[in-house]
């Protein structure tokens, strides 16, 4: 990423919305502004996305192996292959081990 966003106190997506103190989004806008991201720049389609910057099916090409590898993410403890924040390897840990 490049540059620090701060929050305005108007939702980013855009609509004109006034929020909170700290938020970017009213609820629900961050995946309203997403879509428009992706139709806008990716026909819609996240596999667009990262075909075009360099990610795919292969596990050399992996984006999930990419932010293990950058250790924004981890991998399921128990060894079953699971990415995922460390939040979302706890609460897959607790509900599927």
């Amino acid at each position: 990423m490049t540059g620090s966003v701060k929050p305005t106190g108007r939702c980013y997506c855009g609509c004109g919305k006034e929020i909170g103190y700290g938020r970017f989004f009213a609820a629900g806008h961050d995946k309203v502004a997403e879509a428009a991201f992706l139709t806008i720049h990716y026909d819609a389609s996240v596999a667009q996305m990262l075909h075009a910057h360099g990610y795919g099916p292969d596990e050399a090409k992996s984006v999930t192996k990419t932010a293990v590898g950058k250790g924004l993410w981890q991998e399921c403890p128990r060894g079953c292959g699971y990415r995922g924040a460390r939040e979302s390897i706890n609460n897959h840990v607790n509900r599927h081990h």
